[in-house]
């Protein structure tokens, strides 16, 4: 479905924050990307949706295909409409707004409006709190609640690849297993496809199909849950009592 091929990315015509690095995201897969702070996760995700732009960030090499086709150099929206949604890290609800408004944009980029009306229901029946705070502001929800509104207003979009910036960022523990669990069931019901960047790794990887450790922009280790549990680096930088 995905495929990075050999990308460089560069900030403000000079910093080098990616160097040559190459992914690939089966359809129906949960990928999960990890690696320490500052590695470029972010960045590999910006460049996939297409945000580097608003940075001063761009690709200087390599590319980028999705389906078949290339995406970088495409403009954000147009990425969203070939069907990639990018849920930002601390989740970017509009707090001014309702719930109910955060999820119809969402859905900004299509014309089908009966049906978007039936996939907000659908959102509600996915994430039952939403459906009771419609009409509340977003920036008056708990951390868990505005990550739930994150990720109905992604589903609102239709996508088939969904780009997750650390999902468990600002949200109490109670919640960041539901939060997985979610995850798992928008993976499995929704025919959602899922390239995860998450700090942490064991829950990554307990949802994960594959698995990429990127350090200082590059791509060091790769394979899937097991094969990554079992590496004694990744268990000792990753898999720790700490969070990496």
């Amino acid at each position: 479905m995905l495929q990075v091929k050999n990308v460089q990315v560069v900030y403000d015509g000079a910093i080098l924050v990616l160097g040559s690095l190459s992914l690939s995201v089966k359809e129906g897969q949960i990928v999960a990307l990890l690696g320490p702070n500052g590695a470029g996760k972010s960045t590999t995700l910006k460049a996939i949706s297409g945000l580097l732009s608003s940075e001063g960030g761009a690709v200087g090499q390599g590319s980028i295909d999705f389906l078949g086709e290339r995406i970088d150099g495409l403009r954000p929206e147009e990425i969203v409409r070939r069907g990639i949604f990018q849920v930002m890290e601390g989740r970017r609800v509009f707090e001014d707004l309702t719930v109910q408004e955060n999820l119809v944009l969402g859905g900004y980029t299509r014309n089908d409006f009966n049906a978007l009306r039936h996939d907000e229901e659908r959102c509600y029946a996915f994430f039952p709190v939403l459906g009771t705070r419609k009409k509340q502001l977003a920036g008056t929800l708990s951390g868990g609640e505005q990550q739930m509104l994150a990720l109905g207003r992604a589903l609102m979009a239709r996508p088939k690849l969904i780009l997750l910036d650390e999902p468990s960022l600002g949200v109490a523990p109670l919640l960041v297993e539901e939060i997985f669990r979610l995850l798992k069931r928008i993976n499995q019901e929704e025919k959602t496809t899922l390239l995860l960047v998450e700090q942490n790794a064991r829950l990554a990887l307990g949802i994960a199909d594959y698995g990429y450790i990127l350090e200082s922009g590059s791509i060091v280790l790769e394979g899937d849950p097991a094969t990554l549990g079992s590496d004694e680096q990744v268990k000792e930088l990753y898999l720790g009592g700490a969070r990496s």
